[in-house]
């Protein structure tokens, strides 16, 4: 009889976990023990977009990672209402560090993997439909954040693709 065994890997086993790249991995909130896994991962960066009103924030988590020789980027987007701003500061802190290796999160992934796809797209290149699938993977855009992807668009001077 087989049996599937439930992961060890705590990395694996942050909420909503989705490693994008080698250099990238996204997830929701990640506990204290989950920095320190990330750590030994060899994750050199913690950006964080979550605020710290987010039902699940970890209230001491900059100094948490800081004491782990991370490097920690709070870039608090609120859930109601995400601006281009916020995008504005994601972009600029993703730019100034192509070589590190990021984890970035939130309470539950939905705004990282709407900052990814739009990262992605815009600054990247990466097609529409494989950065689509893969912020479709963690959830769909309400109507507050689809918003915000058209607004980035037409920011950049870009023509929103349109979802198969």
């Amino acid at each position: 009889m087989n049996t599937i065994e439930p992961t060890t890997d705590p990395i694996a086993a942050i909420l909503n976990y989705l490693p994008l790249s080698p250099l990238i991995g996204t997830a929701g909130q990640p506990t204290g023990d989950q920095l320190a896994a990330l750590r030994q991962a060899g994750y050199d960066v913690v950006i964080n977009l979550a605020t710290p009103a987010s039902s699940n924030a970890q209230p001491d988590e900059a100094s948490l990672v800081t004491a782990l020789g991370m490097t920690y980027i709070p870039i608090p987007v609120v859930w109601q209402r995400p601006t281009l701003e916020d995008l504005s500061a994601f972009f600029a802190a993703l730019d100034s560090l192509p070589d590190r290796k990021l984890f970035i999160h939130c309470a539950l992934n939905y705004r990282v993997s709407t900052f990814m796809y739009l990262y992605r797209v815009i600054r990247l290149g990466v097609p529409h439909e494989t950065a689509v699938w893969e912020m479709l993977s963690i959830w769909e855009p309400d109507e507050i954040w689809s918003q915000l992807i058209a607004d980035a668009f037409e920011f950049h001077g870009l023509e929103r693709p349109q979802s198969s």
